[in-house]
């Protein structure tokens, strides 16, 4: 049996078969899916789909987390918990989707942003710099959040939230 540490010790895994990135055996990864050599997957991470998911760089999907369609999580982004990230989305560089966040569509996280809680971020909305969208929060359309804005509640159409400013319901 292989095994490999995804940092809380050794549990069963395998190289993918397209990229060679970790897969726990208890993550479902499909053959289609490109997983790179120093990316992981591993808990009950789902990547699926028929289509281009990519995990790859030094990113990880671990926890319930599923990736689908088209998403790209790359770098040294994490996709964890409950989140969903899929369609045509991308995770990038280190920035963090966790809980219960979805980010679908078009839509970009980047640079050190995280989105987290009941969050979702999608069509061609953009989250980045050292943005946090928490909460319920909604970014949607073409809205941009970055810098160190804070938004817990509804960002849409062509707003841009930016600088220090806080979005609250």
């Amino acid at each position: 049996m292989t095994t490999f540490d995804f940092g809380n010790g050794r549990v069963p895994a395998h190289q993918h078969s397209n990229g060679g990135g970790w897969v726990a055996d208890t993550a479902t990864v499909s053959e289609s899916v490109f997983v790179g050599r120093e990316a992981m997957v591993y808990g009950n991470a789902v990547v699926s789909g028929s289509d281009y998911a990519q995990v790859k760089g030094n990113a990880l999907v671990s926890g319930n987390a599923r990736v689908y369609g088209n998403a790209v999580v790359t770098d040294n982004a994490k996709v964890t918990g409950n989140a969903k990230v899929y369609g045509n989305a991308r995770v990038s560089d280190y920035a963090w989707v966790s809980s219960n966040a979805w980010v679908s569509g078009n839509a970009r996280v980047s640079d050190n942003a995280v989105v987290s809680g009941n969050a979702w971020v999608s069509g061609y909305a953009e989250v980045s710099g050292n943005a946090e969208v928490t909460g319920n929060a909604e970014v949607t359309g073409n809205a941009e959040v970055y810098d160190n804005a804070r938004v817990s509640g509804k960002v849409s159409g062509n707003d841009v939230v930016s600088g220090d400013a806080v979005v609250l319901w």
